[in-house]
């Protein structure tokens, strides 16, 4: 089997992992998890250098992700445990009292894989940029990368931290933004429209690029591939990827309804019928 198809399976599960957490304590919040699985399992089974049995919190001579709209926690977590972070069966904590796996990533609670707390949005662009300029004073070449909702953007800070990484040259910093065009309160076009996010990088300073298919995961490998090739020129990377919130699920397609909302026992039960298991359920 290839590593191609190992990772649809992947894709997969994680998707089943995520209804199946946030139903379990009727908490979370499903819908960009679901629309950002592909993006996840890329970044980790296939393009970022990192070392899974052996967490630092430095990650020195490694690649290092940084999620800044930390609400889709849940994501995150299974992408995490399936790529050898801690193990599968603590899914079964997520949200719970004293586990390490909050609603909101933090690092208190050691949790190898997550480096950074998040999910006061607007943050993560500025902490990666930190760490990618703390990269280039200690030669090391590897790459930083960090995602972020497209409401997100929303926040000043984002914008005052995209001037900056432009003019420090900050070039080995690829950020994506997972553009579903919907955020917790309706549809963005409706709340605060971002206008052209492909013109307003640009004029900040960075190399942008489209990928129309943030849902396939080869467009999403090819896409963060394409963004490594143009790194060391002088600009940070920013990437726009069109993605469907509640992806695999139809009836959390489409709406903005299930940005925090847990499905009930029957809702989990539809849901997990259009999601089969490949990897096997934790």
């Amino acid at each position: 089997m290839s590593n191609t198809e190992e990772l649809k399976k992947m894709c997969g599960q994680v998707r089943r992992d995520i209804v199946r957490m946030v139903h379990a304590v009727s908490s979370g919040h499903p819908g960009g998890s679901l629309g950002c699985v592909e993006y996840f399992v890329a970044l980790y089974g296939s393009v970022m250098k990192h070392n899974p049995s052996k967490f630092t919190m430095d990650g020195a001579n490694e690649d290092l992700f940084f999620l800044s709209n930390g609400h889709i926690s849940p994501v995150f977590y299974s992408v995490l445990a399936h790529s050898g972070y801690f193990p599968v069966e603590e899914l079964k904590t997520f949200r719970k009292l004293n586990s390490r796996l909050q609603g909101h990533p933090t690092t208190h609670e050691g949790l190898p894989g997550v480096r950074v707390a998040s999910g006061s949005l607007g943050q993560g662009m500025s902490v990666a940029i930190g760490a990618a300029l703390a990269k280039k004073l200690n030669k090391d070449n590897s790459i930083i990368y960090s995602l972020h909702g497209d409401g997100e953007l929303q926040e000043g800070q984002i914008w005052e931290a995209a001037m900056y990484a432009s003019a420090h040259k900050v070039d080995n910093y690829i950020a994506t933004v997972d553009y579903n065009g919907r955020q917790i309160d309706g549809d963005v076009d409706k709340v605060l429209p971002l206008g052209s996010l492909k013109a307003k990088f640009e004029a900040f300073g960075w190399m942008v690029l489209e990928n129309n298919e943030g849902n396939d995961l080869q467009a999403v490998i090819d896409s963060l591939n394409h963004g490594k090739t143009l790194l060391g020129k002088g600009k940070p990377i920013m990437i726009l990827m069109k993605t469907e919130m509640g992806m695999g699920v139809d009836y959390m397609m489409g709406t903005h309804k299930w940005h925090g909302s847990a499905p009930n026992d029957e809702q989990l039960q539809k849901a997990l019928d259009q999601l089969p298991v490949t990897l096997g359920d934790y």
